[in-house]
């Protein structure tokens, strides 16, 4: 989690017109304009984080993904092969 009691600086350079819009926007909720951008890009970046975050899956996708953990396939010859060689040359921690 942030550490709430620092603060931090940040500079940005907006044509006139975007920086008329925001400090309408703040008039209008009777906030500072500092305190609006700072809110707005706080939801905006959380938003972000979030959609990014999260796996969407279609029903079907849904479906496949369960069954795939329920039932998963077996493990090819190979990849059995390649991890006994890792076991004899790795010592477990």
């Amino acid at each position: 989690m942030l550490e709430e009691n620092k603060t931090a600086r940040i500079e940005a350079r907006l044509p006139a017109s975007i920086h008329s819009l925001l400090k309408e926007a703040a008039d209008l909720q009777g906030r500072t304009l500092s305190d609006f951008v700072v809110s707005s890009a706080r939801e905006a970046a959380e938003k972000a984080i979030t959609f990014h975050r999260e796996i969407k899956l279609s029903r079907e996708d849904q479906k496949e993904f369960v069954e795939a953990l329920l039932n998963p396939p077996p493990v090819a010859p190979a990849l059995q092969k390649a991890a006994t060689l890792y076991n004899e040359f790795v010592e477990p921690s």
